[in-house]
Protein backbone atom coordinates (compact mmCIF):
# COMPACT_ATOMS: atom_id res chain seq x y z
CA UNK A 1 0.00 0.00 0.00
CA UNK A 2 0.99 3.59 -0.59
CA UNK A 3 0.86 4.85 2.81
CA UNK A 4 2.99 2.13 4.13
CA UNK A 5 5.56 2.74 1.57
CA UNK A 6 5.33 6.48 2.57
CA UNK A 7 5.47 5.66 5.88
CA UNK A 8 9.28 4.01 5.62
CA UNK A 9 10.24 6.27 3.17
CA UNK A 10 9.83 9.23 5.57
CA UNK A 11 11.93 7.46 8.04
CA UNK A 12 14.35 7.00 5.71
CA UNK A 13 14.69 10.56 4.85
CA UNK A 14 14.39 11.78 8.69
CA UNK A 15 17.60 10.06 9.67
CA UNK A 16 19.45 10.84 6.62
CA UNK A 17 18.58 14.64 7.53
CA UNK A 18 19.94 13.39 10.92
CA UNK A 19 23.16 12.61 9.58
CA UNK A 20 22.78 8.89 8.13
CA UNK A 21 24.00 7.73 5.09
CA UNK A 22 20.74 6.90 2.07
CA UNK A 23 22.29 3.82 1.04
CA UNK A 24 22.72 2.32 4.79
CA UNK A 25 19.08 3.22 6.01
CA UNK A 26 17.18 2.62 3.29
CA UNK A 27 18.86 -1.25 3.22
CA UNK A 28 18.30 -1.34 6.69
CA UNK A 29 14.51 -0.24 5.99
CA UNK A 30 14.12 -2.90 3.17
CA UNK A 31 15.61 -5.80 5.21
CA UNK A 32 13.10 -5.00 7.71
CA UNK A 33 10.23 -5.39 6.08
CA UNK A 34 11.19 -8.73 3.77
CA UNK A 35 7.46 -9.48 3.05
CA UNK A 36 7.60 -5.63 0.65
CA UNK A 37 6.78 -6.45 -2.66
CA UNK A 38 9.11 -5.61 -5.44
CA UNK A 39 6.78 -2.86 -6.85
CA UNK A 40 6.48 -2.05 -3.02
CA UNK A 41 10.43 -1.90 -2.71
CA UNK A 42 10.68 0.29 -5.91
CA UNK A 43 8.64 3.06 -4.15
CA UNK A 44 10.18 3.21 -1.17
CA UNK A 45 13.28 3.80 -3.33
CA UNK A 46 12.15 6.00 -5.50
CA UNK A 47 10.47 8.23 -2.84
CA UNK A 48 13.63 8.48 -0.51
CA UNK A 49 16.09 9.57 -3.19
CA UNK A 50 13.67 11.51 -4.66
CA UNK A 51 12.93 13.39 -1.91
CA UNK A 52 16.29 14.28 -0.58
CA UNK A 53 17.23 14.78 -4.85
CA UNK A 54 14.72 17.63 -4.19
CA UNK A 55 14.72 18.31 -0.68
CA UNK A 56 16.06 21.79 -0.41
CA UNK A 57 12.84 22.87 -3.19
CA UNK A 58 10.12 20.90 -0.84
CA UNK A 59 11.67 22.10 2.31
CA UNK A 60 11.04 25.96 1.05
CA UNK A 61 7.78 25.22 -0.40
CA UNK A 62 6.45 23.54 3.12
CA UNK A 63 8.00 26.35 4.93
CA UNK A 64 5.56 28.62 2.82
CA UNK A 65 2.36 26.39 3.32
CA UNK A 66 3.10 25.98 7.11
CA UNK A 67 0.58 28.76 9.01
CA UNK A 68 3.04 27.77 12.49
CA UNK A 69 6.02 25.85 13.28
CA UNK A 70 6.07 22.27 12.89
CA UNK A 71 8.33 20.60 15.60
CA UNK A 72 7.35 16.76 15.04
CA UNK A 73 9.93 15.80 12.61
CA UNK A 74 7.82 12.58 11.40
CA UNK A 75 5.28 14.83 10.47
CA UNK A 76 7.94 17.28 8.43
CA UNK A 77 9.09 13.77 6.73
CA UNK A 78 5.96 12.46 5.41
CA UNK A 79 5.19 16.03 4.33
CA UNK A 80 8.42 15.79 2.53
CA UNK A 81 7.56 12.85 0.79
CA UNK A 82 4.21 14.08 0.48
CA UNK A 83 5.76 17.13 -1.63
CA UNK A 84 7.62 15.35 -3.66
CA UNK A 85 5.10 12.66 -5.31
CA UNK A 86 3.16 15.80 -5.80
CA UNK A 87 5.62 18.11 -7.44
CA UNK A 88 7.49 15.48 -8.99
CA UNK A 89 5.54 12.24 -9.73
CA UNK A 90 2.81 11.52 -12.03
CA UNK A 91 0.13 9.54 -10.43
CA UNK A 92 -3.36 10.09 -8.57
CA UNK A 93 -2.67 13.51 -6.30
CA UNK A 94 -5.88 12.68 -4.10
CA UNK A 95 -4.84 9.42 -3.51
CA UNK A 96 -1.31 10.48 -2.38
CA UNK A 97 -2.84 12.83 0.58
CA UNK A 98 -5.10 10.46 1.31
CA UNK A 99 -2.35 7.77 1.87
CA UNK A 100 -0.27 10.15 3.50
CA UNK A 101 -3.15 11.24 5.93
CA UNK A 102 -3.62 7.65 6.82
CA UNK A 103 0.53 7.45 7.11
CA UNK A 104 0.00 9.48 10.02
CA UNK A 105 -2.05 6.52 12.20
CA UNK A 106 0.85 4.68 11.50
CA UNK A 107 3.22 6.45 12.41
CA UNK A 108 2.03 7.08 15.72
CA UNK A 109 1.06 10.93 14.52
CA UNK A 110 -2.59 10.41 14.26
CA UNK A 111 -3.18 14.20 15.51
CA UNK A 112 -1.57 15.29 12.81
CA UNK A 113 -4.22 14.19 10.04
CA UNK A 114 -5.58 17.39 9.60
CA UNK A 115 -2.75 19.33 8.99
CA UNK A 116 -1.30 17.30 6.70
CA UNK A 117 -4.35 16.87 4.43
CA UNK A 118 -4.54 20.47 4.58
CA UNK A 119 -1.04 21.43 4.14
CA UNK A 120 -1.23 19.02 0.79
CA UNK A 121 -4.72 20.25 -0.23
CA UNK A 122 -3.33 23.64 -0.34
CA UNK A 123 -0.34 22.53 -1.92
CA UNK A 124 -2.68 20.85 -4.44
CA UNK A 125 -4.52 24.34 -5.22
CA UNK A 126 -1.86 27.13 -5.45
CA UNK A 127 1.06 24.75 -6.73
CA UNK A 128 1.83 27.23 -9.96
CA UNK A 129 1.84 30.51 -7.57
CA UNK A 130 3.85 28.44 -4.38
CA UNK A 131 6.55 26.90 -6.33
CA UNK A 132 6.77 30.16 -8.47
CA UNK A 133 7.49 32.07 -5.20
CA UNK A 134 9.99 29.09 -3.74
CA UNK A 135 12.04 29.26 -7.03
CA UNK A 136 13.10 32.87 -6.75
CA UNK A 137 15.66 31.51 -4.28
CA UNK A 138 18.65 29.91 -5.25
CA UNK A 139 18.44 26.90 -2.52
CA UNK A 140 15.20 25.86 -3.91
CA UNK A 141 15.64 26.52 -7.59
CA UNK A 142 18.40 24.13 -7.88
CA UNK A 143 18.15 22.32 -4.48
CA UNK A 144 21.43 22.38 -2.85
CA UNK A 145 22.96 24.07 0.12
CA UNK A 146 23.62 27.43 -0.74
CA UNK A 147 27.68 26.76 0.13
CA UNK A 148 27.79 24.27 -2.73
CA UNK A 149 26.19 26.83 -5.13
CA UNK A 150 28.52 29.32 -4.27
CA UNK A 151 31.28 26.96 -4.23
CA UNK A 152 30.50 25.92 -8.01
CA UNK A 153 29.44 29.38 -9.25
CA UNK A 154 32.99 30.76 -8.42
CA UNK A 155 34.51 27.56 -9.63
CA UNK A 156 32.58 27.20 -13.33
CA UNK A 157 30.66 30.44 -13.49
CA UNK A 158 29.61 29.46 -16.84
CA UNK A 159 28.88 25.91 -16.44
CA UNK A 160 27.33 25.63 -12.53
CA UNK A 161 23.80 25.93 -13.28
CA UNK A 162 23.76 22.95 -15.41
CA UNK A 163 26.41 21.05 -13.68
CA UNK A 164 23.96 21.44 -10.47
CA UNK A 165 20.49 21.04 -12.69
CA UNK A 166 22.34 17.57 -14.36
CA UNK A 167 22.95 16.53 -10.05
CA UNK A 168 19.29 16.58 -9.62
CA UNK A 169 18.72 14.51 -12.90
CA UNK A 170 18.32 10.29 -13.06
CA UNK A 171 21.80 8.77 -13.29
CA UNK A 172 22.56 6.69 -16.91
CA UNK A 173 22.82 2.99 -16.45
CA UNK A 174 26.37 2.28 -17.68
CA UNK A 175 27.50 -1.47 -18.33
CA UNK A 176 31.24 -2.59 -18.52
CA UNK A 177 31.89 -5.59 -20.65
CA UNK A 178 34.20 -8.13 -19.63
CA UNK A 179 36.88 -8.58 -22.40
CA UNK A 180 37.68 -11.41 -21.25
CA UNK A 181 34.29 -13.37 -22.31
CA UNK A 182 32.34 -11.28 -24.61
CA UNK A 183 33.27 -8.18 -27.48
CA UNK A 184 31.20 -4.47 -27.29
CA UNK A 185 29.56 -6.00 -31.02
CA UNK A 186 28.40 -9.08 -29.01
CA UNK A 187 27.07 -7.99 -26.82
CA UNK A 188 25.17 -5.34 -27.96
CA UNK A 189 23.83 -8.12 -30.21
CA UNK A 190 22.76 -9.96 -27.19
CA UNK A 191 20.88 -7.07 -25.99
CA UNK A 192 18.84 -6.49 -29.21
CA UNK A 193 17.99 -10.34 -28.75
CA UNK A 194 16.49 -9.57 -25.75
CA UNK A 195 14.68 -6.07 -27.17
CA UNK A 196 16.86 -3.85 -24.64
CA UNK A 197 18.09 -0.89 -26.48
CA UNK A 198 21.74 0.03 -25.96
CA UNK A 199 24.30 2.43 -27.50
CA UNK A 200 28.23 1.95 -27.62
CA UNK A 201 29.56 4.74 -26.04
CA UNK A 202 33.07 3.88 -26.58
CA UNK A 203 35.54 1.63 -25.38
CA UNK A 204 33.90 -0.96 -23.09
CA UNK A 205 31.06 1.01 -22.18
CA UNK A 206 27.60 0.17 -23.01
CA UNK A 207 24.54 2.63 -21.98
CA UNK A 208 21.08 1.14 -21.64
CA UNK A 209 18.48 3.37 -22.74
CA UNK A 210 16.16 2.45 -19.45
CA UNK A 211 17.67 1.42 -16.55
CA UNK A 212 17.06 -2.49 -15.34
CA UNK A 213 17.84 -4.46 -12.49
CA UNK A 214 20.79 -6.42 -12.32
CA UNK A 215 19.12 -9.12 -12.02
CA UNK A 216 17.38 -8.47 -15.34
CA UNK A 217 20.78 -7.54 -17.47
CA UNK A 218 22.01 -10.73 -20.02
CA UNK A 219 24.43 -12.16 -18.99
CA UNK A 220 25.28 -10.12 -15.60
CA UNK A 221 24.98 -13.37 -13.61
CA UNK A 222 27.66 -15.27 -16.17
CA UNK A 223 30.20 -12.46 -16.00
CA UNK A 224 29.65 -10.99 -19.30
CA UNK A 225 29.33 -7.54 -17.85
CA UNK A 226 29.65 -4.98 -14.43
CA UNK A 227 27.54 -1.87 -13.92
CA UNK A 228 29.93 1.02 -13.80
CA UNK A 229 29.73 4.48 -15.18
CA UNK A 230 31.31 5.62 -18.63
CA UNK A 231 33.65 8.48 -17.04
CA UNK A 232 34.70 5.48 -14.34
CA UNK A 233 35.22 3.49 -17.35
CA UNK A 234 38.50 5.95 -17.76
CA UNK A 235 40.86 5.15 -15.32
CA UNK A 236 41.99 1.92 -16.55
CA UNK A 237 42.74 2.60 -19.65
CA UNK A 238 44.40 5.77 -18.53
CA UNK A 239 46.87 4.14 -16.54
CA UNK A 240 48.45 1.73 -19.31
CA UNK A 241 49.02 -1.28 -17.41
CA UNK A 242 51.13 -3.64 -19.28
CA UNK A 243 50.91 -7.99 -19.15
CA UNK A 244 52.85 -8.61 -15.48
CA UNK A 245 52.89 -5.30 -13.88
CA UNK A 246 52.66 -5.46 -10.52
CA UNK A 247 49.47 -2.86 -10.02
CA UNK A 248 48.24 -1.74 -6.65
CA UNK A 249 44.49 -0.48 -6.59
CA UNK A 250 44.93 1.41 -3.62
CA UNK A 251 40.97 2.51 -2.50
CA UNK A 252 39.83 -0.52 -4.03
CA UNK A 253 36.28 -1.49 -2.88
CA UNK A 254 33.68 -2.27 -4.74
CA UNK A 255 36.42 -3.07 -7.15
CA UNK A 256 34.95 -1.54 -10.39
CA UNK A 257 38.25 -0.42 -11.83
CA UNK A 258 40.26 -3.36 -9.80
CA UNK A 259 38.13 -5.52 -11.81
CA UNK A 260 38.42 -3.58 -15.15
CA UNK A 261 41.94 -3.89 -14.99
CA UNK A 262 42.51 -7.65 -14.68
CA UNK A 263 40.22 -7.34 -17.82
CA UNK A 264 42.78 -5.83 -20.04
CA UNK A 265 45.94 -6.96 -18.91
CA UNK A 266 47.41 -10.23 -16.98
CA UNK A 267 48.65 -8.09 -13.96
CA UNK A 268 49.77 -9.02 -10.48
CA UNK A 269 47.02 -7.06 -9.20
CA UNK A 270 46.97 -5.86 -5.17
CA UNK A 271 43.27 -4.62 -4.04
CA UNK A 272 43.27 -2.12 -0.74
CA UNK A 273 40.60 -1.01 1.23
CA UNK A 274 40.01 -0.30 4.79
CA UNK A 275 36.26 -1.55 4.30
CA UNK A 276 36.86 -5.57 4.32
CA UNK A 277 32.66 -5.59 4.38
CA UNK A 278 33.35 -3.83 0.92
CA UNK A 279 36.57 -5.97 0.25
CA UNK A 280 33.85 -9.38 0.25
CA UNK A 281 31.82 -7.34 -2.47
CA UNK A 282 35.23 -7.33 -4.85
CA UNK A 283 36.12 -10.55 -3.82
CA UNK A 284 32.41 -11.44 -5.08
CA UNK A 285 33.22 -9.58 -8.44
CA UNK A 286 36.32 -11.31 -9.11
CA UNK A 287 34.84 -14.67 -8.96
CA UNK A 288 31.45 -13.75 -10.53
CA UNK A 289 34.09 -11.92 -13.97
CA UNK A 290 36.31 -14.87 -13.17
CA UNK A 291 39.75 -12.91 -12.80
CA UNK A 292 42.14 -13.48 -10.60
CA UNK A 293 43.32 -10.68 -7.79
CA UNK A 294 44.30 -10.45 -4.27
CA UNK A 295 42.46 -8.44 -1.97
CA UNK A 296 43.84 -6.75 1.53
CA UNK A 297 42.40 -4.68 3.92
CA UNK A 298 44.60 -2.25 5.48
CA UNK A 299 45.16 1.93 4.89
CA UNK A 300 46.85 3.49 2.23
CA UNK A 301 48.39 5.72 4.21
CA UNK A 302 50.06 2.71 6.72
CA UNK A 303 51.99 1.17 3.74
CA UNK A 304 54.06 -0.48 6.79
CA UNK A 305 51.07 -2.98 8.21
CA UNK A 306 50.33 -4.42 4.70
CA UNK A 307 53.55 -4.24 2.10
CA UNK A 308 55.47 -6.38 1.24
CA UNK A 309 58.14 -4.05 0.06
CA UNK A 310 58.23 -4.66 -3.57
CA UNK A 311 57.31 -1.73 -5.48
CA UNK A 312 54.67 -0.87 -8.07
CA UNK A 313 54.84 -0.48 -11.44
CA UNK A 314 51.31 1.18 -11.78
CA UNK A 315 48.97 2.55 -9.25
CA UNK A 316 45.65 3.81 -9.16
CA UNK A 317 44.69 5.82 -6.39
CA UNK A 318 41.11 6.52 -6.42
CA UNK A 319 40.82 8.22 -3.08
CA UNK A 320 37.91 8.95 -0.74
CA UNK A 321 36.62 12.92 -1.80
CA UNK A 322 33.16 14.82 -1.23
CA UNK A 323 31.52 12.58 -4.03
CA UNK A 324 30.27 16.47 -5.45
CA UNK A 325 30.75 14.79 -9.49
CA UNK A 326 28.51 11.70 -8.46
CA UNK A 327 25.75 13.34 -6.20
CA UNK A 328 23.20 12.67 -8.51
CA UNK A 329 23.75 8.70 -7.41
CA UNK A 330 23.92 9.90 -3.72
CA UNK A 331 21.65 12.48 -2.94
CA UNK A 332 22.31 12.57 0.80
CA UNK A 333 25.63 13.86 -0.06
CA UNK A 334 24.42 17.06 -0.63
CA UNK A 335 22.72 17.47 2.84
CA UNK A 336 25.74 15.40 4.59
CA UNK A 337 28.44 17.67 3.48
CA UNK A 338 29.65 20.69 5.30
CA UNK A 339 31.81 23.81 3.80
CA UNK A 340 35.05 22.02 5.95
CA UNK A 341 34.80 18.75 4.76
CA UNK A 342 36.50 19.55 1.50
CA UNK A 343 39.59 20.36 3.47
CA UNK A 344 39.55 17.52 5.35
CA UNK A 345 39.15 15.12 2.22
CA UNK A 346 42.91 17.49 0.70
CA UNK A 347 44.42 16.44 3.61
CA UNK A 348 43.62 12.89 3.76
CA UNK A 349 44.17 12.65 -0.33
CA UNK A 350 47.77 14.44 0.32
CA UNK A 351 48.43 11.86 2.53
CA UNK A 352 47.77 8.68 0.52
CA UNK A 353 49.29 10.68 -2.49
CA UNK A 354 52.20 10.89 -0.33
CA UNK A 355 52.73 7.57 1.19
CA UNK A 356 51.93 5.79 -2.48
CA UNK A 357 54.30 7.99 -4.29
CA UNK A 358 57.08 5.87 -2.20
CA UNK A 359 55.88 2.43 -3.28
CA UNK A 360 56.09 3.02 -6.88
CA UNK A 361 58.55 2.17 -9.06
CA UNK A 362 60.78 4.58 -11.00
CA UNK A 363 59.49 5.10 -14.55
CA UNK A 364 56.00 3.90 -13.29
CA UNK A 365 53.05 5.78 -13.66
CA UNK A 366 50.59 6.93 -11.04
CA UNK A 367 46.42 7.71 -11.35
CA UNK A 368 45.15 10.44 -9.40
CA UNK A 369 41.12 9.99 -9.39
CA UNK A 370 38.18 11.58 -7.69
CA UNK A 371 34.84 12.11 -8.79
CA UNK A 372 34.38 15.24 -7.17
CA UNK A 373 34.44 18.79 -9.01
CA UNK A 374 35.50 20.71 -6.34
CA UNK A 375 39.21 21.83 -7.14
CA UNK A 376 40.53 21.73 -4.16
CA UNK A 377 40.31 17.70 -4.68
CA UNK A 378 41.55 18.23 -8.15
CA UNK A 379 44.06 20.44 -9.62
CA UNK A 380 44.74 22.08 -6.48
CA UNK A 381 45.80 18.74 -4.80
CA UNK A 382 47.71 17.58 -7.75
CA UNK A 383 49.88 20.71 -8.06
CA UNK A 384 50.48 20.95 -4.60
CA UNK A 385 51.78 17.46 -5.34
CA UNK A 386 54.34 18.61 -7.80
CA UNK A 387 55.65 21.04 -6.18
CA UNK A 388 56.59 18.98 -3.50
CA UNK A 389 57.95 16.03 -5.12
CA UNK A 390 60.54 17.03 -7.72
CA UNK A 391 60.16 13.60 -9.54
CA UNK A 392 56.85 13.72 -10.54
CA UNK A 393 56.05 14.69 -14.07
CA UNK A 394 52.05 14.83 -15.13
CA UNK A 395 51.55 13.25 -18.44
CA UNK A 396 48.81 14.89 -20.71
CA UNK A 397 45.64 13.48 -20.49
CA UNK A 398 43.95 12.03 -23.41
CA UNK A 399 40.61 13.60 -24.43
CA UNK A 400 37.48 11.64 -24.41
CA UNK A 401 35.73 9.42 -26.83
CA UNK A 402 33.66 12.53 -28.61
CA UNK A 403 37.09 14.37 -28.92
CA UNK A 404 36.23 17.04 -26.33
CA UNK A 405 38.94 17.86 -23.69
CA UNK A 406 37.35 20.44 -21.16
CA UNK A 407 39.69 20.75 -19.08
CA UNK A 408 43.01 18.83 -18.46
CA UNK A 409 41.90 15.40 -16.81
CA UNK A 410 38.40 17.07 -15.74
CA UNK A 411 35.12 15.15 -16.71
CA UNK A 412 32.35 17.30 -15.98
CA UNK A 413 28.92 15.14 -15.51
CA UNK A 414 26.53 15.04 -18.31
CA UNK A 415 23.77 12.88 -19.32
CA UNK A 416 26.35 9.88 -20.47
CA UNK A 417 28.32 10.24 -17.77
CA UNK A 418 29.43 11.31 -13.93
CA UNK A 419 32.30 13.81 -13.20
CA UNK A 420 35.70 12.87 -12.69
CA UNK A 421 38.94 14.10 -12.06
CA UNK A 422 42.47 12.11 -13.51
CA UNK A 423 45.66 13.14 -13.47
CA UNK A 424 47.90 10.78 -14.55
CA UNK A 425 51.85 11.32 -12.93
CA UNK A 426 55.04 9.23 -13.71
CA UNK A 427 58.04 8.89 -11.48
CA UNK A 428 61.01 10.64 -13.42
Amino acid sequence: MMHEAQRIASGVVRRVVRGRSLDAELAAALRAHPGASPQQRALIRDLSFGTLRWLGEIDVVLEGLLAKPLTDERVRALLRVGLYQLAHCRGAEHAVVDHAVRACERLGAGTAKTLVNAVLRTFLRRREPVMAQARRTEGARFSYPQWWIEKLHAQYPEDYARILDIGNSHPPLTLRVNRRRATVEGYLGLLLEHGIPARDLGGSAVGLERPRPVERIPGFGEGLVSVQDAAAQFAAPLLDAAPGQRVLDACAAPGGKACHLLELADVELVALDTDDARLERLRANFSRLGLDGRAICGDATAAEDWWDGREFDRILADVPCSGSGVVRRHPDMKWLRRPADIAQFALRQQSILRVLWRLLARGGKLLYATCSLFHEENHAQVAAFLERHGDAVQLTPPAKHDGSRPAPGLWLPDERHDGFFYALLQKS
